[in-house]
C-alpha cells in the first residue's frame, strides 16, 4: 500500500446522551474532550499522519510556495518610528529571524539604539512564544510585558528595569498580558483570568517588590469581561466592563493609585459606550437613545452620569461611527458609509470640518498609532486589494501628507497595475444586497472556468475590509480570483448589518454567503467545479453550515479552527468564552435559542451528503475553539460522506487559536492550505 493509500483514521464511538428541553442528542465522539486521554492524542496524531500521507505528493510544492511567499517579505524590516514621552519606539526584524526586536531611541532617531526585547532570544527554548502588552512606566525606567509560551492566551506579566536591564522577581501569572502604570512609576494595574473559563474577570493592583496584590474589582456577571487601561491624556486609569451589548466604566485619577475607582455610568442592558478624556470633559461614543450607528456625546469630568451627557455628533442612519482620536486641537472621527472607511477631521474651535479624500471602491483606511497629543499630524493606514499597505502622515493644519512607509513586495515581479479589483452586489432571497470585494489578475474571461476562493467571517460585528496581501499573490498569479463576501454579522454596511446577522438572525450570515456564491457563478466568474470557500473560527462555523446546506456549490472548503459544535459548547459554561457569547449566539438553556442553534449547528447537522474536498485546521492548545470540535466534526463528516473526496485534519500540537507563533512559521500553514487548493485545480507548480 502506497503512502497516499493510507487508510483514513476511524474514531472510536462511545455514544453519550445529551438531554435538554425534552430533546436528546447522541454524541458518539463526546469522549474526545478528554485532553489527557492517550487515546485522544493518538487519534489526533493519526489524523496528522493521514494528512501527511494525503498531502505527501504536494510536499515539494508546499516548500516552493513557502519560499515564494517568504521571498516577497522584507526580512530586515523596521516599523515606522513613533514618539512617546521623549522616546522614539521602533520594532524591527532581522534577516533569518522569526521574531520581532523591540527598541527605542531617546529624543532623536540618531541616538543610540536601546534594545527592550529581542524575542528571538526569548523564544529559543519554546515551540510557541508570544510577547504582548509592552507598557513603559511614566519615568521611562521600567517596562511591563506579558509572555505566553503555550498558545492558550494565558500570559505571565514580568517587569524589566530598563536602567539595569534586569527582569525583576515580580511574576504575575494567568493574565491577559496587558497592564497600566499609575503615575507613581511603581504601581501597576492588570487583569486576571479565571483559570478554568479564561474569562477576564478581576482587576488587581501590584506594587513593585510586593508579593500579595490587591483585588480592586471583580466582575461577578459571567457574561462580562474586564480590562484596565490609561487614557491618552495620562490623567485617568480606567476599568472597562464589557459584554457583547453592554458597557460600564470606572475611573481613577492616575496620580492617586491607592484611591478608589469611581463609577462613570453604571451598566444598563443594551447601552454601549466608550470614553475618551480631553481637558475638563469625557467624550462618549454611544448607542444611547436608539443611536444604532452610534453618536458622540460629552460629559464634565466631575459629573459623568448619563443624565449629564450632551450630544456633539448626532446619530446618522447611513453612517456608522466606528471610533474617535483626540488631539489637542483636533477631533478625528472614523466613520463607515456604504461600506467604505471615512476619516473626518474637526477642529475643536469649529473652524474646520472635512474628510480625507479616498477614491477607490475597494480600499481600507484606518487611523494608526497616534499616541502624541499635542500635534497636528495624524497617522493613518491605507491599502486596497491591489495596493500594498502604506502608513501616511497627514498634517491636519496644512492639509498635506507624506507617505512614511509603503509595504515592499520583494522579488521584482509585482506590479499593482497587473491586478484588477471591483465590488459586486449579490441579491438575497429577502431582498438584501450583499457586497462582494473581488481581486484578480487582469485579462481573465468570465466563462466560468476561473478558480475562485471566497472568504468571509461574519460574526461579532467584525468587518473584513478589502486589504492587500502579498501571500495572496500566489493565488492570483496562478489564475485564482479572490473574493471577500461582506455578509451580515459583520458591520460592513453599518451596525444594523451586524444586528441582522446574530442571535435569531444568525442564518442570514449563512444564506448571504451562499447567495454570494451563486452570484459569482451566475456572472461567470467561476463555476461550482472551480469554487472554493475559506473561513476561520466563527468563519469556520460558516464553512460548516454551507457544507451542510449547499455542498454542491463548492469543489473544496478550508475551515480553520472552526467553531462547529455550537450547541454542546454553548451549553458548557466551563469552556472559555461560553457565557460571554450568549449575546452573540443566544443562550441554549433558553428553549427558543436552543432549537434555532440546533437547526444550523454544523456538527448536529452533518448528514449523508456528497461533501466536497475539505481541509480542516486545529490547535491542541486553542482556548477559543477547543481542539475537540474540529476533531469530532471531521470524524462525523467521514462517517456520513457519500463521496470519495478528501477530508483532512491538521492539528498543530504546539499552538492555539492563532496558529504558529513565528513570523515565517505561519507561512508553512498558509502554504499547505494553498497547496490543497492548487492540487484540486491540477496546479502543481
Amino acid at each position: 500500500m502506497s503512502i497516499s493509500q493510507m487508510r483514513q483514521p476511524v474514531a472510536e464511538k462511545k455514544p453519550k446522551s445529551l438531554n435538554i428541553h425534552n430533546d436528546e442528542r447522541i454524541d458518539p465522539y463526546f469522549w474526545m474532550n478528554e485532553r489527557d486521554n492517550p487515546k485522544v492524542i493518538d487519534h489526533i496524531k493519526a489524523e496528522n499522519a493521514y494528512c501527511d500521507a494525503q498531502m505527501a505528493h504536494t510536499k515539494k510544492f508546499q516548500e516552493d510556495l513557502f519560499h515564494e511567499m517568504k521571498a516577497r517579505i522584507k526580512e530586515d524590516d523596521n516599523s515606522v518610528p513613533y514618539k512617546y514621552n521623549g522616546y522614539w519606539y521602533i520594532t524591527r526584524f532581522e534577516t533569518g529571524k522569526d521574531y520581532p526586536i523591540y527598541t527605542r531611541k531617546k529624543e532623536s532617531l540618531d541616538a543610540v539604539e536601546e534594545i527592550l526585547f529581542d524575542c528571538n532570544i526569548m523564544a529559543k527554548d519554546h515551540s510557541y512564544f508570544k510577547l504582548v502588552g509592552i507598557s513603559i512606566s511614566p519615568d521611562n525606567k521600567k517596562v511591563a510585558f506579558g509572555v505566553d509560551t503555550t498558545g492558550r492566551r494565558q500570559y505571565t506579566i514580568h517587569i524589566k528595569d530598563l536602567t539595569t536591564n534586569e527582569v525583576l522577581m515580580d511574576n504575575i501569572e494567568n493574565t491577559t498580558g496587558s497592564s497600566s502604570w499609575a503615575n507613581d512609576n511603581r504601581t501597576l494595574f492588570y487583569t486576571k483570568k479565571d483559570p478554568v473559563t479564561l474569562r477576564s474577570y478581576q482587576i488587581l493592583r501590584h506594587s513593585i517588590g510586593t508579593e500579595s496584590d490587591v483585588l480592586i474589582y471583580e466582575e461577578l456577571d459571567d457574561t462580562f469581561g474586564v480590562a484596565v487601561y490609561k487614557t491618552k491624556s495620562k490623567k485617568y486609569l480606567v476599568i472597562a466592563c464589557y459584554s457583547t451589548m453592554t458597557n460600564e466604566y470606572h475611573i481613577l485619577d492616575a496620580d492617586h493609585p491607592m484611591g478608589k475607582f469611581e463609577m462613570f455610568q453604571s451598566r444598563i442592558r443594551g447601552l454601549e459606550y466608550s470614553i475618551s478624556h480631553y481637558e475638563d470633559h469625557f467624550y462618549i461614543m454611544t448607542n444611547k437613545d436608539g443611536a444604532t450607528n452610534f453618536k458622540l456625546m460629552k460629559a464634565p469630568t466631575d459629573s459623568t452620569g448619563i443624565e449629564n451627557w450632551n450630544e456633539i455628533i448626532a446619530h446618522r442612519k447611513d453612517v456608522l461611527l466606528e471610533g474617535i482620536d483626540i488631539f489637542k486641537d483636533y477631533l478625528v472621527l472614523s466613520e463607515r458609509s456604504n461600506g467604505l472607511n471615512c476619516l473626518r477631521i474637526i477642529e475643536w474651535d469649529g473652524s474646520e470640518d472635512f474628510y480625507l479624500p479616498f477614491e477607490s471602491e475597494t480600499y481600507t483606511a484606518f487611523t494608526s498609532i497616534n499616541v502624541e497629543f499635542n500635534t497636528s499630524k495624524l497617522r493613518f493606514n491605507y491599502n486596497s486589494l491591489t495596493t500594498p499597505a502604506s502608513i501616511i502622515e497627514f498634517d491636519m493644519k496644512e492639509r498635506t501628507q507624506v507617505i512614511l512607509k509603503e509595504q515592499e513586495v520583494l522579488g521584482g515581479s509585482f506590479d499593482k497595475n497587473n491586478y484588477q479589483s471591483e465590488r459586486l452586489w449579490a441579491n438575497t432571497a429577502d431582498g438584501t444586497k450583499v457586497p462582494i470585494s473581488l481581486v484578480y489578475k487582469k485579462g481573465i474571461g468570465l466563462d466560468g472556468s476561473n478558480p475562485l476562493l471566497q472568504y468571509a467571517y461574519g460574526s461579532y460585528g467584525s468587518t473584513v475590509d478589502p486589504y492587500f496581501s502579498s501571500l495572496r499573490l500566489s493565488l492570483l498569479d496562478r489564475g485564482f480570483i479572490f473574493a471577500i463576501a461582506h455578509v451580515r454579522g459583520g458591520e460592513y454596511m453599518g451596525r444594523p448589518w451586524y444586528e441582522n446577522g446574530k442571535l435569531l438572525n444568525k442564518k442570514n450570515t449563512f444564506s448571504d454567503f451562499i447567495d454570494c456564491s451563486k452570484t459569482l457563478i451566475n456572472k461567470g466568474y467561476t463555476s461550482a467545479s472551480h469554487l472554493y470557500a475559506m473561513g476561520g473560527s466563527a468563519g469556520g462555523l460558516l464553512m460548516g453550515v454551507i457544507l451542510n446546506e449547499a455542498p454542491e456549490l463548492y469543489n473544496g472548503v478550508v475551515a480553520a479552527v472552526p467553531f462547529v459544535d455550537v450547541v454542546t459548547t454553548m451549553l458548557d459554561d466551563s469552556i472559555p468564552l461560553t457565557t460571554g457569547e450568549y449575546d452573540e449566539w443566544g443562550n441554549p438553556n433558553i428553549e427558543d435559542f436552543y432549537w434555532y442553534m440546533k437547526s444550523y449547528s454544523p456538527y448536529d447537522n452533518v448528514g449523508e451528503k456528497t461533501y466536497p474536498h475539505i481541509f480542516v485546521s486545529s490547535g491542541l492548545h486553542d482556548s477559543q475553539v477547543q481542539y475537540w470540535e474540529p476533531t469530532k466534526w471531521v470524524a462525523k463528516l467521514r462517517e456520513t460522506n457519500l463521496s470519495d473526496h478528501k477530508i483532512l485534519l491538521r492539528t498543530n500540537m504546539d499552538a492555539g487559536h492563532g496558529g504558529a507563533s513565528g513570523r515565517f512559521e505561519a507561512l508553512k500553514e498558509d502554504a499547505e492550505e494553498y497547496a490543497f487548493l492548487f492540487d484540486l485545480e491540477g496546479i502543481t507548480s
